[in-house]
């Protein structure tokens, strides 16, 4: 789907850009990737990368700005939406420019793809977003929602659908390369010793937003499964000698996160490698479409860090952060 296609990426210089570029050139060919991003910095230091790849375009540019959106968009025919304020305290400390960027900016995408007829738009989401406990998980619960509804407008020429997957191994701000680099001092901080969460590399995230491209008809939220781990045991794998302080948990952290929760069990189906959240309201679609032999699950299902059947074990980790340490802090 994606061969000889032009696809732009929102947000295209952070963690998931840098990925998802390398690995679509290779597998897919497209005819042109465009980064959409307003950090020129970080392009800059991007473009040296691809200094000799044709095939790559860089327009600066914001999300909150849809005169903008609207002129770099012409001719694409898939978009990657990644951009987001997604860093809990900065969203706590700056509500409004979080609402603007994760919100409003949503709301542009979408408006700015059913204008220029893009085919197809997947937005990336968070475990934050279900049930959310902080302002940066709401917004991605309303951007989820809006995403959704945006099916509803279209008339089917553009389909929207959201991808959802927990913590990204060894990405910017991420619990691995803060714990890398202060176990220099001897001691890591915990904030709760029962704290579990969900782990998935890049790579995965890649691969569902692929999956959700082909599969989509319009509407769906995409949950990869993955392994969860607890928070001490991320630490030891790490670095096994270091002290573990427990410090208390902070404003807007959960205990355990959550993908899936027991609300939208009735509206869930289960396939080998994820679970599949179809819309509560489909005026524009059939279920049936998006079902495609996926297993309802049972009443009262919720998909969560502590509840999960698989674990990531310490060693697993600590091969992963072998495997991948000149990339940890990095992407």
């Amino acid at each position: 789907m994606l061969t000889n296609s032009i696809i732009l990426v929102t947000g295209g210089t952070g963690s998931f850009g840098n990925t998802f570029i390398p690995m679509t050139l290779k597998k897919y060919n497209p005819k042109k990737i465009i980064i959409y991003s307003r950090d020129e910095m970080k392009q800059w230091e991007m473009a040296k990368k691809f200094q000799n790849e044709d095939r790559i375009r860089f327009f600066i540019g914001d999300v909150r700005d849809r005169e903008r959106l609207h002129r770099a968009l012409d001719g694409v025919d898939y978009v990657v939406h990644a951009a987001a304020t997604k860093i809990v305290p900065t969203a706590e400390y700056n509500p409004f420019e979080c609402i603007k960027t994760n919100i409003n900016g949503a709301m542009n995408i979408i408006d700015a793809c059913i204008d220029k007829g893009v085919k197809r738009c997947v937005a990336l989401s968070t475990d934050k977003a279900s049930q959310p406990v902080n302002l940066y998980g709401a917004t991605k619960l309303c951007s989820d929602k809006v995403f959704i509804a945006g099916n509803s407008y279209t008339g089917g020429r553009t389909r929207f659908a959201v991808v959802r997957y927990g913590n990204v191994m060894g990405s910017r701000g991420s619990v691995i390369p803060f714990f890398l680099d202060t176990a220099k001092t001897g001691k890591l901080t915990i904030t709760d010793k029962r704290m579990t969460r969900f782990m998935i590399s890049l790579e995965q995230g890649v691969e569902l937003v692929w999956h959700a491209f082909e599969d989509m008809e319009g509407g769906e939220i995409y949950v990869k499964k993955i392994p969860s781990m607890n928070i001490c045991d991320i630490a030891t794998a790490v670095d096994e000698k270091a002290e573990q302080i427990e410090i208390g948990i902070r404003p807007g952290e959960k205990l355990h996160e959550q993908m899936i929760g027991v609300e939208d069990a009735h509206f869930t189906y289960e396939y080998s490698e994820h679970f599949k959240i179809i819309p509560q309201i489909c005026e524009w679609g059939q279920a049936e479409k998006m079902i495609k032999g996926g297993k309802q699950v049972a009443d009262g299902f919720s998909y969560t860090s502590d509840n999960n059947t698989e674990w990531m074990t310490i060693l697993q980790l600590r091969k992963w952060i072998e495997e991948n340490k000149d990339k940890v802090g990095n992407i």
